[in-house]
This record gives structure tokens, C-alpha cells and sequence, in this order.
């Protein structure tokens, strides 16, 4: 071939590739609501910054008719780009080729991107839309999924690893995903399941379908395996790019700080009047977030799983923080399994990626019951209180209202290395609710009472007196400051910038052992 020939080869080997598994194929994608592999990178990525890897690369398999069908690309796309142009890596599985099934050299594509961004340090991002291993390749395509999971777990806590789901994503496949530390799906498109519904069926004689066993609701509210569901594959990946807008690029870094268009000494009066005089009333701790936060700039994570705690990203006059928030209005706030684990590894995540955590507490304690002592709310309830313990990034607590018994200490206590921990007039720091002290430390006195009820109703009043309140506590100074909840912003962004050269750490170790 002449230079004009070879050229033209060229060209034509990168159409083809760009095709993947042709024309038919992507119209197939198309109907079922769902974009192409490269359509995906297309939307993800700054404007014509992709750059590919791997294109021309096929697979090395003979048996079961393979060696007959061999497209470029393997079905995936693998390369790198820029995110507000911030360089990430992405693979993108094309379920045109082969179901998107990984295959060994599947693999390979993956693994070669993924060691690069370790390398450089910068966020991985995975497009999963695949039927699985390439049952043809056998145990060489198991073996592929190891690789990855491998690299995932070595690179948790060092580069930021998003996995969205926009189709299927079965067997061992999910895996991948359920190490990196965010995953997205898509409603009605996207399913993630070990067994399917077939399966399901012949072992337990359950009758399920795939979007009720393993969709993007069930994901996002029942098990917590999703931390967003989208209603497309835009909107997604739209999500994914925000994401990253409160992340570092490594565990090197500081997150980005933005310039805050929002009055960094803004007050909220109605912040005053927020907590209900009765403290049995629930009220929306959203409302205490949204008016200390920048404006607008609340990503809440996981929202439809564990709703009596609140986790989410958010910027106080520019600094990227973590939010974690006891929410009264579900099921009055109370600390059970899953909102612990759901807070704990959100904690876990932004401590390693450097990103200050602030907390709004209003918490009556741990749940109490058989499901919930039977289920482990024990070592579950202390991997939250692991997770605040090992932190090290800064610290700031707000007490709106409860902080009964070991919740108290749990959520970002002073003594677990608090280092902002401020309280409104109306907190309640106490190892227990009024009624219930007084009960048990004025047992005798009500049971001989002329009138127990009334007896109660004047111990309990005389407990709320002197412990329902924030004021022993700053006397001890555990708590540092009782301020006006109108002025919440103001302090915590105060203590933001007080804390932004924070330097501490945790004894020499190979790891902790957290109770999982």
C-alpha cells in the first residue's frame, strides 16, 4: 500500500470501530431508550476532549464460532478526557458488540485505563451496560473480572471511581460497581442483580421480575446499592459531571473551591422559629441545610433510601463540604441500620477525598426492637461511629434540637474529635428524654405519689430544667458555642475558613479493622 492507501485503511478500520456492532444494532439501542457507548462519552466529557485508547484492538478467542467475529473495540470504549476541564478516564461497555459481554481483552481495555489514572491520579468513570462475561471465553473472562475488581479496591480512597448503570448489570459485573464509591442507574433501563429473575425463580420459587428484583427504585430505596436513579441516560451522566464538582481529583488534593456568589454574612431569621416549641413535633432539617449552604448547591445522596438521615454534597461560600443531618420529619431522626451504614460510608468517602464534614444533629437515640437488635444495630450503628471517629478532615456539629444517649457521642461528637461543635438555645444534650429520666431516677417518688401522672408531668419538668438544654454541656466545653440559629451560616463559615490548613492523623497502621 502507498501512503494514500495506508491512510485510507486507517480510516476506514476507525469507522468501523466507531459503528460497533452496526447500524441495526444502534437502532435497536435507540428504540430501547438508550444511548451508544460513544454517545455516552460524548455527553460525560468537555466538548471534544475524548481521547481514545484501544480502539483497534480485538479479541483473541477461537472456540464457538469466535474467530469468525472479531469487531474492533471488543465492546468497549476506553480513553480519557476532561470534566470542566479536570482529566478523568472513562470506559464505556457497548452493549451493540456482543451484549456488551466482557471478554479477556474486554478487560484488558479496562485495566490499562484504570492503572493510568492511578498513575496520574485522576477519577475513573464507568459506563456499565453489559450482559456479563462472555460465557464463550470461560474462566479467561472470569479471570477479567477479578483483574478489575482488584484495581478497584486498590484504588478506593485514592482516585475518585463513579460507576453508572444504563442497562443491564448482572453476575459478577455488579461487583465492580459496588466497590467504587457512587453508583447511578437509570429508571427502566438499568437493572443490577447477582441472580436474575429466572434464577430467582428455580431456587426459591419466587416469582419476580428484573426491574422489581434489581432496578433502579429498588436500588435507590430498598437495598442502597444506588446512590441516584435518573429518569435517562442524560440526565445521569449530567449528574455524574456534578458529582465530580465536589470532588478532588485524588486524595492528594484539596477539593475544588468555587467563588460563592452567596452572601457569606447572610442571616436566616426564620431559622429562629424553625424548631416547634413541643419536642415531639418534627420539622424538615432540609430547610436548616438549604439556608446555611450556598445557594442551590445541594447534591443529596442516596435521598429515597434510609430517609431518616440526610447525606448529600454542598458548598458554604465556596468550600466543597459532606452534609450529614438527622431528619425529624422521618422517623423522628432516630439512628437505625441503614442510616447508619448509609451516613458511615458517605464519611468514609469524604474523609479520604479531604472533604470537610458538617453535620446537623437532632437525633433521639438508636432504635430501639427485636428486627433491629436481631439485624446488628450494634455493629452496624458502630460503623458510624467509626467512621467520625477516624476522620480527620474538619469537623463542624450543629445541635438543633435532640442529642440523647450515645447518639450524642456517635454524631461528631467533641470527644471523637469534634472540632467546631456549636448548639442552638433549643438543643437537648442529655443521656436520655426528660419522661424517661424521670421515670426511672424518680421511680420511687411517682409510684407513692397521690397522683403518679402529675407527679411525672413535675419530675419531668424539673429534669428538662436542668439537663434538656445546651448549657452544661458548654459548660464543659463540650459544646463550644450556644448560638442564634439565625446566624448559623456565619459561624460555620466562620469555622470553615478557621479549620481550612487543619492538619491530624491516625496512629501507624496497615488498616483498622472496622466491624462490618
Amino acid at each position: 500500500m502507498n501512503r494514500e492507501e495506508q491512510f485510507q485503511h486507517l480510516e476506514h478500520l476507525r469507522q468501523e470501530a466507531r459503528l460497533g456492532g452496526g447500524e441495526k444494532r444502534i437502532e435497536a439501542q435507540h428504540k430501547k431508550g438508550k444511548l451508544t457507548a460513544r454517545e455516552r462519552i460524548d455527553l460525560l466529557l468537555d466538548e471534544g476532549t475524548f481521547v481514545e485508547m484501544d480502539m483497534l484492538v480485538r479479541h483473541r478467542s477461537k472456540d464457538f464460532g469466535l474467530d469468525k467475529n472479531r469487531p474492533l473495540g471488543d465492546g468497549v470504549v476506553t480513553g480519557y478526557g476532561y470534566i470542566d476541564g479536570r482529566l478523568v478516564f472513562v470506559f464505556s461497555q457497548d452493549f451493540t458488540v456482543f451484549g456488551g459481554s466482557l471478554s479477556e481483552t474486554f478487560a484488558e481495555k479496562i485495566i490499562k485505563i484504570m492503572d493510568q489514572a492511578m498513575k496520574v491520579g485522576a477519577p475513573v468513570i464507568g459506563l456499565n451496560d453489559s450482559g456479563g462475561a462472555r460465557i464463550q471465553e470461560g474462566v479467561v473472562s472470569l479471570g477479567g473480572y477479578a483483574e478489575i475488581f482488584l484495581r478497584n479496591t486498590l484504588a478506593s480512597g485514592v482516585i475518585p471511581q463513579i460507576s453508572a448503570i444504563m442497562g443491564p448489570c448482572a453476575g459478577g459485573a455488579v461487583y465492580s460497581p459496588a466497590i467504587t464509591d457512587f453508583t447511578v442507574m437509570v429508571r427502566n433501563t438499568s437493572y443490577m442483580f447477582v441472580t436474575g429473575p429466572n434464577v430467582v425463580k428455580t431456587v426459591t420459587h419466587e416469582e419476580v421480575n428484573a426491574e422489581d428484583l434489581g432496578g433502579a427504585d429498588t436500588h435507590s430505596s430498598k437495598s442502597g446499592v444506588s446512590h441516584l436513579a435518573c429518569d435517562s441516560d442524560v440526565e445521569a451522566l449530567q449528574t455524574i459531571r456534578r458529582m465530580l464538582s465536589y470532588m478532588p481529583s485524588n486524595n492528594m488534593e484539596d477539593p475544588p473551591r468555587v467563588n460563592s456568589t452567596d452572601d457569606p454574612m447572610r442571616i436566616d431569621e426564620a431559622l429562629d422559629n424553625l424548631v416547634p416549641e413541643n419536642p415531639n413535633h418534627p420539622y424538615d432539617m432540609k430547610e436548616v441545610i438549604t439556608s446555611v449552604i450556598d445557594r442551590d448547591s445541594f447534591l443529596e445522596i442516596q435521598p429515597d433510601y434510609a430517609t431518616n438521615i440526610v447525606v448529600g454534597f454542598a458548598r458554604v461560600d465556596g468550600f466543597s463540604v459532606g452534609i450529614i443531618a438527622n431528619q425529624p420529619a422521618s422517623l423522628a431522626g432516630v439512628l437505625d441500620i441503614d442510616a447508619s451504614i448509609k451516613a458511615a460510608r458517605f464519611i468514609r468517602f469524604c474523609d479520604a477525598f479531604n472533604i470537610p464534614l458538617l453535620t446537623f444533629e437532632d437525633v433521639p437515640g438508636f432504635l430501639p426492637g427485636t428486627h433491629q437488635e436481631w439485624g446488628g444495630i450494634i455493629k452496624h450503628g458502630a460503623k458510624l461511629l467509626y467512621a467520625y471517629a477516624e476522620a480527620t478532615v474538619p469537623k463542624i456539629t450543629v445541635i438543633t434540637r435532640k442529642a440523647y444517649g450515645g447518639a450524642y457521642d456517635v454524631m461528631s461528637s467533641k470527644h471523637i474529635r469534634g472540632d467546631v461543635n456549636l448548639a442552638w438555645p433549643s438543643a437537648e444534650i442529655a443521656v436520655m428524654g426528660p419522661k424517661g429520666a424521670a421515670e426511672i431516677i424518680f421511680k420511687k417518688e411517682i409510684a407513692n405519689a397521690e397522683d403518679p401522672e402529675a407527679m411525672l408531668a413535675q419530675k419531668e419538668q424539673e429534669y428538662r430544667d436542668k439537663f434538656a438544654n445546651p448549657y452544661l454541656a458548654a459548660e464543659r466545653g463540650y459544646i463550644d458555642e450556644v448560638i442564634l440559629p439565625r446566624n448559623t451560616r456565619v459561624r460555620v463559615i466562620q469555622a470553615l475558613h478557621m479549620l481550612q490548613n487543619k492538619s491530624d492523623s491516625n496512629p501507624p497502621k496497615k488498616h483498622g479493622n472496622i466491624p462490618l
